[in-house]
């Protein structure tokens, strides 16, 4: 007769006494073999939980992260624009939260876009500047901040996190923090340049891209991200589309920049002048009159002494108006492909920009912009906001945000909580069951409470910009917004602004000498955070200075 299994347990019980060489009790029998018995339960219950794990990944939401370029908030219909048609758009918010107080980290991409994938500043990470950059000029007082040029690959980015919890990754479009995206976590990406949105494009990162005569840029990449999720539909996945609409070159789909001509000819005229020019804090302060009497040239001609740019006023571009529009096109096929899967509900929807809209001139000294030519290369309007991309007021930060979180948020709700683009990380992580990774997203902040429609106060948030703006020629500067208050500090001369936004969102009465204290106490937190991250400051030229590492000298750190 054979063994049972309790005498083959008894055994090895025996064999493993006799190699400690202590004697044999009952007590130690009953010992060991509760030993036993506990690793055989442990190991069942380790297989339980991972199988329980692996379960519960494969049920996570889908994420749809859908990022426009240069698209400022007043661009969208929902936010207010009465020339641009964005019903894709509007319907979202509609169904999910529209957010008021939304900022990108930068006032350009590449450290926007970075923040997005890390939870952390530029200031932090080093990437202050978009990759490429603006070259110092020798008629500028300060040389810019160090900067990375590019994402170092250290950095646990929110695709790698989320493809280590079974989630597919894509990324479509501009990623714009290295020339590889691959590196930071995705399976599959189409990436590079647009020197063109209609075919063949002017790019050799697009040749992956399969595309005809007759093909518009925007609709190829969303068909790709359609592709994918196809592909996906039986897994959880994250699709990081990053349009490069609506940057320029402002070109928009032909069908649709017909539609606009005849929609523009059919409108009245708008009242007030299409551009008017602003001066920089940095320097020398005109009148109004000396600022009129540049705006009626024909040509300006920006200089060192007066910096001064056009800044657009009306929302009248019909190729900017038919890039968008299929932009907005792009979000409901994507929605449509959810719904014919039945994945619609299984699926967050983030809709953001990486910076305000572009409606103000790349301008520095010895270089002239005529009036015909201003249209080609400014095409929105950030009004009320004051300024555009690449500069720290609210037309360069402040960013449309909607989120639809099936089953969670409450339909057609907006909210007035201030977010910012590194706290997209630990919100997501939330959202989806995950545990959180302060040391990697630091400076991000969950706000799942505003999406529950729960109190929520997210704190200060700061911007550092220690460069010279390619949009305004703006001189390097940082800010800090705390609750209703907003600092601006420039770096040359050390002069600050003061703005109340919930009564002057328009950044147009400046407070900093009528309240001192709130100035001050704003500019020692600014400061305290500055030193914090270990921020990177512009330095005076001298006759033996040189400039900082960055743009093509300083390299990332190698791959873990």
């Amino acid at each position: 007769m054979g063994k049972t299994k309790r005498q083959d347990e008894q055994t090895l019980v025996l064999k493993t006494a006799k190699k400690t060489q202590e004697p044999i009790t009952m007590n130690s029998v009953r010992l060991l073999l509760s030993l036993f018995a506990f690793t055989i339960s442990s190991s069942k219950l380790t297989a339980d939980l991972s199988a329980e794990t692996l379960a519960k990944d494969k049920q996570r939401p889908n994420i749809i992260f859908f990022l426009v370029d240069d698209l400022g908030q007043r661009d969208v219909g929902c936010y207010g624009s009465q020339f641009h048609e964005t019903p894709a758009i509007d319907q979202l918010a509609k169904e999910g939260m529209r957010f008021t107080d939304a900022y990108a980290t930068c006032h350009v991409c590449s450290p926007s876009r970075a923040s997005i994938l890390t939870g952390k500043y530029p200031a932090r990470t080093n990437l202050t500047e978009w990759l490429g950059g603006r070259p110092e000029r020798d008629y500028e007082p300060l040389h810019h901040g160090e900067k990375l040029t590019a994402l170092p690959a250290e950095e646990v980015t929110l695709a790698e996190t989320l493809k280590q919890h079974g989630y597919a990754t894509a990324n479509y479009g501009k990623a714009h923090v290295s020339m590889n995206p691959k590196t930071y976590g995705f399976d599959e990406e189409i990436t590079g340049w647009v020197r063109s949105y209609h075919y063949p494009f002017g790019s050799a990162y697009n040749k992956k891209l399969p595309a005809k005569e007759g093909d518009y840029y925007t609709d190829k990449l969303t068909d790709a991200a359609l592709d994918f999720i196809e592909r996906n539909q039986d897994q959880p996945f994250f699709v990081h589309l990053e349009h490069f609409a609506v940057h320029d070159p402002i070109q928009g789909r032909p069908d649709l920049v017909e539609k606009y001509r005849k929609k523009l000819a059919a409108m009245p005229e708008q009242k007030g002048p299409d551009f008017i020019l602003e001066t920089n804090p940095d320097g020398p302060a005109l009148t109004e009159e000396e600022l009129k009497a540049l705006a009626a040239n024909d040509e300006l001609q920006a200089h060192q002494d007066a910096r001064v740019w056009w800044v657009k006023q009306k929302q009248d571009n019909v190729e900017f108006a038919g890039m968008l529009e299929a932009t907005d096109e792009s979000l409901a096929r994507i929605r449509a492909k959810l719904k014919k899967l039945g994945l619609e509900e299984n699926t967050i929807i983030v809709f953001t920009g990486d910076n305000g809209g572009m409606s103000a001139s790349n301008q520095y000294r010895g270089i002239n912009h005529q009036r015909k030519s201003l249209d080609a290369q400014f095409a929105s309007s950030n009004l009320p906001l004051r300024g555009a991309k690449g500069w720290n007021y609210e037309g360069g930060i402040r960013v449309p945000l909607v989120v639809h979180w099936p089953g969670k948020t409450q339909p057609n709700t907006i909210s007035q909580a201030v977010v910012t683009g590194t706290d997209f990380y630990p919100t997501l992580l939330e959202m989806l069951g995950l545990p959180a990774l302060p040391d990697q997203h630091k400076d991000g902040r969950s706000f799942v409470p505003a999406l529950k429609a729960n109190p929520y106060e997210r704190g200060p948030i700061y911007w550092h910009f220690p460069h010279y703006s390619n949009h305004g020629y703006q001189s390097p500067n940082g800010a800090i917004r705390s609750g209703r208050y907003k600092l601006i500090e420039y770096y040359e001369n050390g002069t600050v602004q003061l703005f109340d936004l919930e009564n002057d969102i328009g950044e147009r009465k400046d407070l900093a000498k009528s309240k001192p204290e709130i100035a001050q106490k704003l500019k020692k937190m600014f400061h305290e955070w500055r030193k914090e991250v270990d921020a990177k400051m512009p330095y005076p030229k001298t006759a033996t200075s040189k400039p900082a590492r960055g743009a093509r000298i300083l390299k990332p750190n190698k791959k873990r």
